[in-house]
């Protein structure tokens, strides 16, 4: 090629000689590629295969985990239900609570939303403002609403 006085670049090129089309190179391409082929199809149903071992163990763990979730709160309801039958009258007192304490959240609710009404300008550009709101409501409201849904719990 070299001796070639050829006006183009060796890299647009194409050698054409009789060995590199021979018949043989032919039926041995055909041949590597369906066997290439083949063992590329038997990887991915490996892998598949293996993908849905993996799907049906997690599937299996996460049975047992709804199956053990499922009996702590069942124990849990019935260790209530149990404790209830055994406290009448206490279960009597949480009730009234709840009902006290439920006005009492909505009368602190609504204290608390006139105070955002009247100072949301303040709340947006203060952060002084918007610290010293939630200082003042935020530990009550954590609080108020920890003791009602265990009142809530209890009462039934």
């Amino acid at each position: 090629m070299s001796n070639d006085p050829s006006p183009f670049s060796p890299v647009f090129s194409i050698n054409v000689s009789a060995d590199a089309t021979s018949p043989q190179t032919r039926e041995q391409r055909p041949a590597d590629l369906a066997s290439t082929l083949i063992a590329l199809t038997r990887q991915l149903v490996e892998v598949q295969n293996r993908q849905n071992q993996l799907i049906e163990q997690l599937l299996h763990v996460n049975k047992q985990v709804l199956q053990s979730a499922n009996q702590a709160n069942n124990q849990r309801q019935t260790e209530i239900t149990q404790w209830r039958n055994a406290h009448p009258h206490l279960v009597r007192s949480c009730k009234s609570a709840l009902e006290t304490l439920s006005g009492v959240q909505t009368e602190f609710l609504q204290k608390m939303a006139d105070e955002v009404e009247d100072s949301k300008d303040d709340l947006a550009d203060s952060e002084y403002v918007f610290s010293d709101f939630l200082d003042r409501y935020g530990p009550r409201m954590a609080h108020l609403n920890g003791v009602l849904q265990v009142l809530s719990h209890l009462a039934g």
